[in-house]
């Protein structure tokens, strides 16, 4: 049994780092950060010419048939540069209508979705970040064969910059009666209000939805029946989460590393000494226990495995992990690590953002004990 990448992945890596490096070094990087999208609109035009947005999506679409082994590869690149664009949202709300949409409804959307000439995102989280059914209380009131619906999603991902939102909604009484809808963001009644992020590579919205009319047409799949597909999309979600996370612990643990060996203390480099020694090596070891769980994870997703145990964990592990990491880097920096001129605090701030992202460690763990039988 192989359990490394094929050659045609690590091409792709090799592809996606050598266009990150030549077109989005940290430094332009930390540009973006100041304009109003958070992104480059050219790149993400380029993005789509080379195949890359329509990773996944299916090949009659315009995507390139490819599956989540696949895009972990191209996500974990993107982490390692920190890159700031709609790519999370979008393949998350494309993902969605893949699995619930009908084959008009897919020949509708996802064309514009793969070469990038549109942008979506995935609306599903509300104020209290609950992951379950009963936490969707955005409510869907039937009207002319379709909903209008009432109240408010918070940390959409890209939500100022998307065309169009993904919705999760509850449309019954039913605790799992939940639909999915297709939502056009300058529709009458949607309110669209940039968040606080801590990371200012990743722009979150808080969403408001006030007497928003769905018609028919707009609705995913049957109605009441969407939440299993709202299941798989937030271990979907959680897994490239962590696929992010990958690249950018390492973009840590190497930047650190390079500053342990060029940093002069009693006459010779801060790295030999055993106290920055262990940490670095702690951080290799961490990097790579929740790198092997995300892996594994991937696959099930892409074999049609369940997969939701084996995305706790690894979302579990890197929240806890890579928060660490993000301290121990700043640290092993000393105090000019917390200053806005040394890259490892975007990074720092990159691991606070991802520890509560679609479940933080204490969720993850739990419902490993609940899918274990144990709680």
């Amino acid at each position: 049994m192989n359990f490394g990448f094929t050659e045609e992945q690590e091409l792709l890596r090799r592809e996606v780092r050598k266009f990150l490096d030549e077109k989005g070094p940290l430094e332009e990087v930390r540009k973006w950060m100041e304009t109003p999208n958070g992104f480059s609109r050219e790149l993400w035009k380029q993005l789509g010419e080379l195949g890359w947005i329509g990773l996944t999506l299916p090949e009659d679409h315009g995507g390139a048939g490819l599956g989540w082994v696949d895009l972990t590869v191209v996500l974990e690149e993107m982490g390692r540069s920190l890159f700031p664009s709609p790519y999370l949202a979008q393949t998350l709300a494309a993902a969605a209508i893949c699995e619930a949409g009908t084959p008009a409804e897919q020949a509708r959307w996802l064309p514009g979705l793969a070469d990038g000439s549109r942008i979506a995102t995935l609306a599903v989280v509300e104020a209290d970040g609950r992951l379950d059914a009963e936490g969707l209380r955005v409510a869907g009131r039937p009207a002319d064969g379709g909903y209008r619906l009432k109240g408010e999603k918070h940390q959409v991902f890209d939500g100022a910059a998307a065309d169009l939102l993904v919705v999760a909604f509850r449309s019954g009484d039913a605790p799992e009666a939940i639909s999915l809808a297709v939502v056009d963001r300058n529709a009458a009644g949607v309110e669209v209000e940039a968040q606080p992020s801590i990371d200012l590579t990743k722009r979150v919205s808080k969403v408001g939805f006030r007497d928003v009319a769905v018609g028919p047409d707009a609705l995913l799949g049957a109605s009441d029946a969407a939440w299993p597909v709202v299941q798989r999309l937030l271990d979907r979600a959680a897994a490239a989460v962590v696929a992010e996370a990958i690249g950018a612990a390492e973009g840590a643990l190497q930047l650190t590393a390079d500053y342990a060996k060029e940093r002069q203390q009693f006459g010779t480099p801060i790295g030999r000494f055993q106290g920055v020694k262990h940490p670095l090596a702690e951080m290799f070891v961490d990097i790579e226990s929740f790198k092997s769980l995300l892996y594994y994870a991937a696959w099930c997703l892409d074999e049609g495995e369940d997969a939701r145990r084996h995305v706790s964990l690894a979302k579990a592990y890197a929240s806890e992990a890579f928060a660490r990491i993000g301290v121990d880097g700043v640290q092993l920096h000393g105090g000019v690590g917390y200053t806005w001129e040394y890259d490892i605090q975007l990074y720092l701030k990159r691991s606070k953002w991802v520890r509560p992202t679609f479940g933080d460690a204490d969720f993850h763990y739990d419902r490993v004990a609940h899918l274990g039988g144990y709680a």
